[in-house]
């Protein structure tokens, strides 16, 4: 296979870095770009870090986003750690700015969007996270990329302890060893998810929403 080149969001959140660990792990990639608003930790040769922080204005970084072949967009915000409209501007309006850019950049980009279980394509849900995550999958399916894979997700459970973002994700990390040997598909395993993405990216074609069932079939 032709190596590829890789762009990947939010490599500082949970998803974003598993997806990076498996990208500098793996020998059909040439290089790998992170766009973050602070700096990682990590460094290897072929990773090139791009520190920038308002995702609305991407003029300043736009030299640097082309030759991209695939795509993974892990930047996203936990269901009640932000406002709705901070939800709207980061699921929504950052989604829209940095699909079209992209698009326009490298037109046959194959793209790996993190989505949420509940998303609403309606975009008439009364629960805010299900109608942006809506707005921003229709978005992209309208938006000429040819390969897009949406990831619904449900509960991820961080196989790396971290620091919870609040009280009820505190509560489903404890609960939730328990609660998925009664309902299996109510969520998954964070490496899980970053394995079913990185295999959708540089190896599948078209157009797919996964949901739990599918993602956890597909990372095997």
């Amino acid at each position: 296979m032709t190596p590829k080149n890789v762009l990947i969001t939010g490599t500082n959140g949970m998803i974003g870095h598993e997806v990076l660990q498996l990208c500098l792990a793996s020998n059909e990639l040439e290089s790998i770009t992170s766009i973050t608003r602070k700096a990682l930790i990590q460094e290897s040769p072929k990773l090139k870090q791009i520190i920038h922080a308002d995702m609305l204005n991407l003029g300043p970084i736009e030299h640097q986003l082309k030759d991209v072949d695939v795509v993974f967009f892990c930047l996203g915000a936990y269901t009640g750690s932000v406002s709705n409209e901070e939800l709207y501007k980061i699921t929504v309006d950052i989604t829209r700015s940095f699909t079209d850019l992209i698009v326009k950049l490298n037109p046959d980009v194959q793209f790996c969007f993190l989505s949420g279980q509940g998303a609403d394509s309606t975009e008439t849900s009364k629960v805010p996270f299900a109608r942006a995550k809506g707005m921003a999958e229709n978005h992209l399916l309208q938006s000429g990329i040819k390969n897009i894979f949406i990831f619904r997700p449900g509960y991820i459970y961080p196989v790396v302890k971290r620091k919870e973002p609040n009280m009820l994700y505190r509560f489903f990390r404890v609960i939730y060893p328990i609660l998925s040997l009664i309902y299996p598909n109510i969520g998954l395993e964070s490496q899980t998810l970053a394995k079913a993405m990185f295999i959708a990216g540089l190896h599948k074609n078209g157009k797919e929403i996964f949901e739990n069932r599918e993602i956890k079939i597909l990372a095997k």
